[in-house]
């Protein structure tokens, strides 16, 4: 498999986004392993076989536009180089939409963005689908 993140594997639809930020939302699940906040939703209809990701770091911690790019991409480069295990599983077993929320106050360097990032695909990969009951009759 190559180790490229491209397009097709970020997250940009904005409703997909507002599903995976709705408080109080059965459908999506979170756990957290510091740096990271983890957010997923397994959705059958994905339309790509590849899960889609994003990486949000917060501005109120980060004033300067450098600073969170540089996450941002040790975030990506970590996430590229190991999400062959998370790929490797079957379609219906591995989240559709991931975001990852960077919470930590400082910059850190790559080896520790690099280890949670490995932990928590770890811990994806581990964890069973919860698919939400359907709504339609509430």
């Amino acid at each position: 498999m190559k180790q490229t993140f491209g397009k097709s594997e970020r997250l940009c639809n904005l409703n997909i986004i507002g599903r995976l930020f709705k408080k109080g939302s059965p459908e999506v699940q979170t756990f957290y392993l510091y740096p990271f906040r983890v957010l997923y939703i397994y959705a059958p209809e994905a339309p790509s076989p590849i899960p889609q990701v994003l990486f949000s770091i917060s501005k109120r911690n980060f004033k300067k536009a450098v600073d969170r790019n540089l996450i941002r991409r040790r975030c990506r480069e970590s996430y590229r180089l190991h999400k062959s295990q998370l790929v490797s599983l079957p379609a219906g077993t591995r989240p559709s939409y991931i975001a990852f929320l960077y919470l930590a106050k400082e910059i850190t360097s790559y080896d520790v963005i690099e280890t949670a990032m490995r932990q928590s695909l770890k811990k994806l990969e581990k964890l069973p689908p919860v698919f939400p009951k359907d709504q339609s009759n509430s």
